[in-house]
């Protein structure tokens, strides 16, 4: 990152260009986006600047250039409107210029992430939200997604690398793939997964394996008592249910739709099971969730895969230079249109 691997080359010219002419303007360089939003990744963009801002000396050694940077910024978490400045940076623009890219990235990776939480976990209104979209991206985003997910609400999540940061751990459910080892039977899968896993962790099956919610999650109750925490519905938006077949004719009877949950639910209250919580997943977004919480329909968590992931470009945040300094004394500088934006909540970071 010191050296320009991930930045544009453009900047990394820039640098070049300004070490080899011995000019080294000293600036302020102002950062926002263009959407109401949940900030997030000013952890990391202060980290990218301590870390790789500064100069390789004659012999390769690293000059570092912190030090001699005035950096200001928001918190990841605050809420920000459009074209507010989340981050000022002043100093010698050839020691940071090389790190846009990078720091522009994280800040917009990270806040589009916390943003889609806070709306998801909003529309849940309360009930637990599940972030489970690690099978939708590269694996080297997880950690900062989790934490993005994390300060927004989010408090369960699938993989270890998604909780690293808070120092939590990863949960889930008797995934399919168990359940078709084991030769289809979800109740011995289940069984398994009890058998095997650390008390601490909950139990929760899949029970749409054989496409009849209802009937597969009152056999796994039945099988495994008070140790079931909850059942997952997860019926493919392609599928009608077992259960939803003779209730046709007045709604959209695929996938994971109220009238299945209200069917799981009456089930295994009929038989005492009031304990067993439902978790539902399969193309979830917060208007579905809102849906949901409109109709009361008994949700007891939501598990939110690729809406994490929407809105793409809609958190973009760009950098400008808006002032020089010239013998101590800063004058405004920017390209037309992109005036100094102050924001008084900006704080000094150390």
């Amino acid at each position: 990152m010191r050296d320009g691997y991930y930045s544009d080359t453009y900047f990394n010219r820039a640098r070049q260009i300004l070490d080899l002419d011995d000019h080294h303007p000293v600036v302020r360089m102002q950062v926002f986006q263009r959407n109401s939003a949940v900030l997030c990744g000013i952890d990391e963009a202060i980290a990218i600047l301590k870390l790789c801002s500064g100069r390789r000396n004659p012999d390769g050694s690293w000059a570092d250039g912190w030090a001699d940077l005035r950096v200001e910024a928001l918190h990841d978490g605050d809420h920000v409107e459009a074209y507010d400045t989340v981050m000022t940076i002043e100093g010698d623009y050839a020691t940071f210029a090389h790190l846009e890219t990078c720091y522009l990235g994280v800040l917009t990776r990270r806040t589009r992430i916390a943003s889609n939480a806070r709306d998801i976990v909003a529309a849940a209104d309360g009930k637990q939200v599940l972030f489970f979209p690690a099978r939708f991206d590269h694996h080297l985003v997880q950690t900062g997604d989790g934490y993005a997910a994390f300060i927004s609400g989010a408090l369960g999540v699938s993989t270890d690398a998604n909780a690293e940061w808070w120092g939590a751990a990863g949960m889930g459910t008797v995934p399919h793939a168990l359940i078709a080892a084991y030769e289809g039977d979800t109740v011995l899968a289940t069984r398994k997964f009890a058998q095997y896993m650390d008390p601490k962790i909950n139990v929760i099956s899949l029970v749409d394996f054989d496409n009849d919610c209802a009937g597969t999650s009152l056999s796994v109750a039945r099988a495994l008592g008070d140790r079931l925490w909850g059942v997952r519905l997860d019926t493919s938006g392609t599928l009608v249910d077992q259960s939803i077949v003779p209730q046709m004719g007045t709604f959209k009877p695929t996938g994971v739709i109220p009238q299945l949950v209200w069917n799981v639910r009456n089930a295994l209250d009929a038989e005492g099971f009031q304990k067993v919580r439902i978790v539902v997943s399969g193309g979830f977004t917060a208007e579905k969730i809102r849906v949901f919480e409109r109709d009361r329909v008994p949700v007891d968590a939501y598990a939110v895969g690729s809406a994490f992931f929407d809105n793409a470009g809609d958190f973009d945040f760009t950098a400008d230079i808006v002032a020089l300094k010239d013998n101590g004394d800063w004058r405004e500088h920017h390209k037309f249109g992109r005036t100094e934006r102050d924001n008084p909540n900006l704080q000094r970071v150390s």
